[in-house]
């Protein structure tokens, strides 16, 4: 948003949102000059009130009332107002250290820890979306004969998840006449010889490799695994993407969401429709780098989502190297604090993409 303001603006502005924050009533002057040192008179703050009222940053609920940031004054003071905490990231980034272990737990369970740990330390609903499946990277491969000319396909992937396709294998071996242990050697050779050559690479790049390049005794299989890894991909690609919320019942008890239709909307999004938000909160902000993590906040009106256009959604992907495989957000009453939620999203976006790309 393209609106100038002179430096006592911005601190009035600062100071406005920043009480409105902190007590959910609207501001006036006199509890400016009482919690905060601005160097003016209370006309003074008035003036520059009136001023950021008429910008369309601020508003008054009742004629009465004192000012309230609007969706334009939260915009500023998250753009040009405010720095995200390195006091809370870092405490972030300590207990998902101390609390969670990358190597002895599954996937899911990490990734619900990390939720239950990033709703505690936001005071939001924390949003936190199971890894899509085709950039997971193959860890192990196996071809096993289960009986004559029926052979199983065998993938785990870097999250220890398996994943296996039967299939016939026809006899293009007439001349060979290999007997089951014959067939159990050259799969085991098989295994090992793509093991070698394939491991760390991700499943959708296997169901697009040319498998006739394999080596001439291996060729064989060639057909057999191209369909098997192509099968597999779709298998483990997902129409709808889980996602795991934590936090709900704590940030629905604050006063935005004391109308009860409002709160039945939210709840049917976040338990009915987790389609349209994955879509939402796996997209990236545009002109970003994307070897980093970097934090998107949708405030208010600016979320296309109805049930969530008086809230604020703050994201970021987590990734594995430069790939971006899931999401991280929260999600809150626009007046939340926007330095302390923006730090633990990055933070946590940070620790997942360092585990995921160990």
């Amino acid at each position: 948003m393209q609106v100038q303001l002179t430096n006592r603006q911005q601190h009035i502005l600062w100071a406005t949102v920043r009480h409105y924050i902190a007590t959910a009533e609207p501001v006036g002057s006199k509890a400016l000059i009482e919690e905060y040192d601005l160097g003016v008179s209370s006309a003074t703050i008035r003036n520059v009130m009136g001023v950021l009222e008429k910008s369309g940053l601020l508003y008054q609920p009742h004629t009465s009332a004192g000012r309230v940031p609007s969706d334009s004054g939260y915009r500023i003071y998250v753009d040009r107002l405010i720095t995200p905490s390195e006091t809370l990231a870092k405490e972030v980034e300590l207990a998902l250290q101390k609390r969670l272990q990358w190597e002895d737990w599954s996937l899911e369970a990490l990734l619900q820890g990390a939720a239950q740990i990033l709703a505690t330390l936001s005071g939001c609903i924390s949003l936190i979306t199971m890894p899509q499946n085709n950039t997971a990277l193959l860890r192990h491969l196996q071809l096993v004969q289960i009986e004559t000319g029926r052979i199983v396909l065998i993938v785990v992937t870097d999250g220890y998840e398996t994943h296996s396709r039967l299939m016939d294998l026809s006899p293009t071996r007439e001349e060979t006449k290999l007997d089951g242990e014959a067939i159990d050697r050259e799969l085991q050779i098989v295994s090992n010889f793509l093991n070698s050559h394939l491991r760390g690479r991700s499943l959708l790049e296997l169901a697009n490799l040319d498998w006739s390049q394999l080596d001439r005794e291996f060729q064989l299989y060639g057909e057999f695994l191209k369909n098997s890894v192509a099968e597999l991909t779709r298998r483990m690609t997902p129409t709808t993407t889980q996602i795991m919320v934590r936090g709900v019942a704590e940030v629905l008890r604050q006063p935005e969401f004391s109308q009860l239709q409002q709160v039945q909307t939210i709840i049917h999004l976040l338990e009915e429709e987790q389609d349209q938000l994955s879509k939402l909160i796996f997209e990236e902000p545009e002109g970003e780098d994307r070897s980093k993590s970097r934090v998107n906040v949708r405030i208010g009106s600016e979320n296309p989502l109805e049930p969530i256009r008086t809230c604020t959604l703050i994201t970021s992907t987590y990734r594995r190297g430069s790939v971006p495989v899931g999401s991280v957000g929260v999600l809150g009453p626009t007046r939340l604090d926007y330095e302390g939620a923006i730090a633990v999203v990055a933070a946590a976006a940070d620790y997942l993409s360092e585990a995921f790309s160990q």
